[in-house]
């Protein structure tokens, strides 16, 4: 009789044997045992599998889906489909859990019927694994949660979050169709049912890696996702969506400011926060991160320099 884990792990990976181990081995290194991993191949040329095969075969809770390659929506859903556990938990291939990550989300499950989704404080680390000062606290800038979602992602990434896994088959999979934002517009739907809740946990109980050259500093794509995701939003809720929009707007200009600077990319950078301001300028007054990114834009030589070093080189993508 095969047994029930309690937590599904669901990894995507495409491509990323450099990193994909490092993952693993903090998900063998959790305080809470009853879990089991899928691991999504989503159609890797490298050896992504060959790494990941490695840990299948000395630990019966690590599995290993391959599939052709879809995207990260994609792989994630693929995962899901084959989830067993009444939760299921979100973990990137080149991102690492903290070792009571797991546990400390589902006593929190646990504790509630309510609360739908578990997230936590994170830190971003960089392509070499060093720690950088970036903190994600998860705090939500609205106490509503969908127009506080529409504004700022308060889960932060694609590796943080725990949630049941019965919202999954309630309000359908990750949008396939987005090639960027597909997380964002996830917990949107979970919160326009207006039945769940989220729970912030405020310790650092994740690190996300940042690559200068993956989707997320994709300007165009990133726009292209990000202002989809919002039209969809507001014709879920209209009335409700529509007080907000001059400042999910303006803090889409704002993060699209914010990657185009760290990308080098100054003349672009300044077109989008010259977009924030038109959009709704109070969000430069009443979020220091957005101030700062204003300040930066406009002495682009000297936070060129500052961001470089802390998240190391841009690297031209040669694809």
């Amino acid at each position: 009789m095969t047994m029930v884990a309690k937590v599904s792990v669901i990894v995507p990976a495409y491509n990323i044997s450099a990193y994909i181990a490092q993952a693993l081995e903090s998900l063998e290194k959790q305080s809470f045992k009853d879990f089991e991993v899928l691991i999504v191949d989503d159609g890797s040329t490298d050896n992504t599998a060959e790494v990941v095969n490695s840990f299948c075969q000395r630990d019966s809770r690590f599995r290993l889906l391959q599939k052709q390659n879809g995207g990260l929506a994609s792989a994630r859903n693929y995962g899901i489909r084959h989830a067993r556990g009444e939760y299921i938990a979100l973990l990137d291939g080149d991102d690492i859990y903290q070792p009571d990550k797991l546990i400390t989300h589902l006593i929190q499950l646990d504790r509630s019927k309510e609360i739908g989704v578990v997230y936590s404080a994170s830190r971003a680390i960089r392509k070499d694994g060093q720690s950088t000062f970036m903190v994600l606290s998860g705090k939500p800038i609205k106490s509503d949660p969908l127009l506080a979602l529409l504004c700022k992602n308060f889960i932060g990434h694609g590796s943080n979050a725990v949630f049941r896994r019965c919202i999954f088959d309630e309000i359908g999979g990750f949008d396939e169709t987005l090639r960027s934002c597909e997380d964002v517009d996830f917990w949107l739907r979970i919160a326009a049912t207006r039945r769940w809740r989220f729970y912030r946990l405020p310790q650092i109980l994740c690190c996300y890696r940042v690559c200068p050259t993956g989707l997320s500093f994709n300007v165009q794509e990133m726009q292209r996702s990000r202002e989809k995701v919002i039209e969809g939003a507001y014709q879920r809720s209209p009335k409700l969506v529509q007080k907000v929009l001059p400042t999910a707007y303006a803090y889409m200009y704002r993060y699209l400011a914010r990657l185009s600077l760290t990308a080098g990319d100054g003349e672009k950078a300044n077109y989008f926060i010259n977009q924030a301001l038109d959009s709704d300028k109070s969000i430069f007054y009443q979020d220091w991160r957005s101030l700062l990114t204003l300040i930066s834009v406009k002495i682009a030589p000297l936070a060129k320099l500052g961001i470089r070093q802390t998240l190391g080189a841009v690297e031209t993508d040669s694809r």
